[in-house]
C-alpha cells in the first residue's frame, strides 16, 4: 500500500474501505461514526474516486469537520474530527 504522509493527523478510530465502491464507504462511515464522540478523529482508507466527491460531502451534511485528505497511487486518505 502507498505510503501516509507524516504530517496526517493522529487517529482514534481506522476505517478502510479499500476494493468497496459507492456507496459502501459512505455506508461505512455512517455506521462507523455511530460509535464515535465528538471530538474524535476517524482515519478512512478509499480505493474509490468517487469518495473524493462523496466524503466532502458526507461531512459538510452531518457537521464533522474533514482535517486532512491525500492520494498517492489510488489510494485516498481522509481525517475525518466528529462534530
Amino acid at each position: 500500500m502507498a505510503n501516509m504522509t507524516d504530517d496526517a493527523p493522529v487517529h482514534d478510530v481506522e476505517l478502510d474501505t479499500t476494493g468497496l465502491y459507492c456507496p459502501e464507504p459512505i455506508m461505512l462511515m455512517h455506521n462507523r461514526v455511530r460509535d464515535m464522540q465528538g471530538g474524535e478523529i476517524l482515519k478512512v482508507i478509499a480505493t474509490d474516486p468517487a469518495t473524493i466527491r462523496d466524503i466532502p460531502k458526507f461531512c459538510s451534511f452531518l457537521g464533522h469537520e474533514l482535517m486532512h485528505q491525500s492520494e498517492n497511487n489510488g489510494v485516498y486518505w481522509y481525517f475525518i474530527r466528529l462534530g
